[in-house]
Formats: structure tokens, sequence, C-alpha cells
């Protein structure tokens, strides 16, 4: 048994000598070996974050320069207390792909909010003076004036906002002020 105790521990003894002559990597291997880690690392970093980056864009970019080109002509917006009617008018500037528009109109504590849809009737919506309740949103460069009801009180704000792509962009400021429609020359 001693023998074999011997023969283990020899042949350990013999190994070592080896281990201790074997070379490490040399320091321009090492190098590289970092650089190309380095590379690897910015690389996925660089296309987890583009793809992020360009997700958000592309949502962003749907309203992006819509802000003044969708408008509420205050011109011929009003309010008849004697047919309870609001009637106003949306005009769109140099813009296409206009889907839908947001309509809310706020007073008295209670918010109507609908959309306007190309060929689709909104229940109290007609265009106006056809009064015809197929409502259409108004074509690129132009203007359509609607009249809606029942609105009871004087409205507080109306406000609009424009749908392009499936996203809800932001409208013009909210008209806050309503002149009575008879005062108006039609």
């Amino acid at each position: 048994m001693r023998n074999k105790n011997r023969r283990q521990k020899s042949k350990i003894l013999a190994f070592l000598p080896m281990l201790s002559q074997k070379k490490g990597i040399s320091g321009v291997v090492e190098a590289v070996i970092m650089i190309a880690l380095a590379i690897a690392l910015i690389s996925i970093v660089w296309v987890v974050v583009n793809n992020l980056v360009q997700g958000r864009l592309g949502e962003a970019e749907s309203c992006f320069g819509v802000f003044d080109k969708v408008t509420i002509n205050s011109r011929y917006t009003c309010y008849n207390s004697s047919g309870d009617e609001l009637r106003f008018s949306i005009t769109l500037g140099d813009i296409d792909n206009v889907e839908d528009i947001l309509v809310s109109i706020s007073g008295e504590g209670a918010t109507t909010s609908f959309k306007i849809k190309e060929d689709a009737s909104t229940t109290g919506l007609v265009n106006y003076p056809s009064r015809t309740p197929a409502t259409e949103i108004p074509n690129k460069n132009q203007g359509r004036t609607y009249i809606y009801s029942p609105v009871p009180d004087m409205p507080d704000s109306l406000e609009i906002a424009p749908i392009i792509n499936g996203k809800m962009c932001e409208g013009p400021n909210p008209v806050q002020q309503f002149d009575d429609c008879s005062s108006l020359v039609e």
C-alpha cells in the first residue's frame, strides 16, 4: 500500500513541473479578445436601443407637423340656444391620412365626445347646411361645418383631435367662447 501511495505521489510531482512550464496567452491575443468582446457587447446594446427608438419615432412621426394644420374655424362656430345646437367648423391644412376626428364638447359638469368618421353617421351630428346625417371629414386644404345637438346649455369648451394612422394627435387650442348663431349672418 505504501508503494502505491509513493507511485501516485511521484506521478503528481512529475506532473507539476509540466504545469509550471505551460505558458499563458500572450498580451496581444488577450487584447484582441477583449476588443472583440467589447465590440460584440456594444453591437448588442446598439441593436436593442435602435429598435426601441425606431418604434417610438414611428409612433410620433404620424403626428409630426400636424398641430397647426387642424383648426377650429371660430368664424363659423357658434351656439344656437333656440335649437340646442352647436355649430362648429373644422379646417384641415396641407395634411393627409386623417382617419377620424375626435370632438369633445364640455359644459355644465359633463363632457360629450364622439368621432367624425368618413361616411359614417354619428347620433346628433349632421352636415351644415344640408343637415344630412352622413358626415364627411374635410379633405386636404378644406373645411367643413357641422351641427351637433342636443346641447342644452352653452358649452364651456370645444376641442378636436385628429386621428392619423390609428394615433390620436394633439389638436388646436380649444374654443372657449361661443357666439350666438342668430347674430351671425348666414
